[in-house]
């Protein structure tokens, strides 16, 4: 597949990037775990290595994930190879490294600052690539002052550009437009359409970085009926936010029939149901670029195996669209 540029930036990167909210570890907010159970950092930064040798060049982190740890582990793995990579993190949420706690946010000017040095060190660079907010929902007036803060940024050299994970359309349209707003992260996969989002991205020429593109793991396809999560998993904690793939730490059997209406369409041609679903991703806009997790080196080559195969046909979109509506 060719390349696709995050927005109107016009930074080049992979079809796909890395998420590495998993390979964090263990943390929590609200009281809940928020990762993805126990992880090997050496496993991880070969991990993110076989990335950058199978073509992927663009990682997603975040300084909440494993309150810094994540990007700790990114910034060991690519020494010496940092000039390989576009590299993404975020802010907004506040952490405690002693209690791998997250609790609140702040997204004032001061802050923001510190907490971009402090991501800048974990990730042994001199400069941010892609600086994105955290923070899903904020007031107008503190988005006005995030975007001045972050173009001031820009201007400093500080980052390259900028963009909010958020699934609140009229927010991320009020903040793309600020000058060097380059991307909106958001929630997209088979199961999960965003279409007000991805048609407001390709209007604004703003990268669809979509994150959950396999629904936090469940178009892996190793889940059933039968399966239970429990609750020192994100996806078994009881967030509110994961129900509509798990709920009670099971499987929503709603979820489990629409996986089975569209696995054969996911399946053809020699795809795994991994490969299906990033090249359904692909299929529905040239802004979208899905960063799905990892934990070992062999969930890398299969996800960047997807890119040979590239997008679904036009006519293999449409019929999973009958079959799911």
């Amino acid at each position: 597949m060719e390349c696709r540029f995050l927005g109107r930036s016009g930074i080049k990167v992979s079809p796909m990037g890395i998420g590495s909210w998993a390979i964090g570890g263990q943390f929590y907010m609200d009281e809940k775990i928020d990762g993805y159970g126990q992880t090997d950092d050496e496993t991880s930064i070969k991990a993110i290595q076989t990335a950058l040798d199978l073509g992927i060049n663009f990682i997603d982190t975040s300084d909440a994930y494993g309150i810094g740890h994540s990007e700790t582990v990114i910034g060991k793995a690519l020494e010496g190879r940092r000039n390989q990579v576009v590299l993404a993190t975020k802010f907004g949420y506040m952490g405690n490294e002693a209690t791998r706690t997250l609790k609140g946010y702040n997204v004032a000017p001061g802050y923001i600052e510190r907490a971009c040095e402090a991501s800048m060190r974990r990730l042994k660079t001199d400069i941010i690539d892609l600086y994105q907010l955290h923070v899903w929902e904020i007031g107008l007036s503190e988005m006005d002052c995030v975007a001045e803060t972050l173009e001031r940024m820009v201007e400093k050299g500080k980052i390259r550009t900028y963009g909010w994970s958020t699934d609140l359309v009229n927010g991320a349209r009020l903040f793309s437009e600020n000058l060097n707003c380059s991307a909106i992260q958001h929630q997209l996969n088979i199961l999960q359409d965003a279409p007000d989002m991805l048609r407001l991205c390709e209007e604004r020429n703003l990268a669809s970085i979509n994150r959950s593109p396999l629904a936090m793991g469940f178009l892996s396809g190793k889940f059933n009926h039968d399966s239970v999560l429990t609750s020192d998993d994100v996806r078994g904690a009881g967030h509110s936010w994961t129900e509509d793939i798990f709920k009670n730490g099971r499987p929503a059997p709603e979820v489990l029939e629409k996986l089975k209406a569209v696995r054969e369409i996911l399946t053809s041609n020699g795809r795994t149901l991994v490969q299906g679903s990033l090249a359904w991703i692909w299929a529905k806009s040239n802004a979208t670029i899905p960063i799905p997790g990892f934990k070992t080196p062999k969930q890398i080559m299969e996800n960047a195996k997807a890119m040979e195969f590239g997008a679904l046909t036009r006519e293999q979109m449409t019929e999973i669209d009958q079959l799911l509506n």
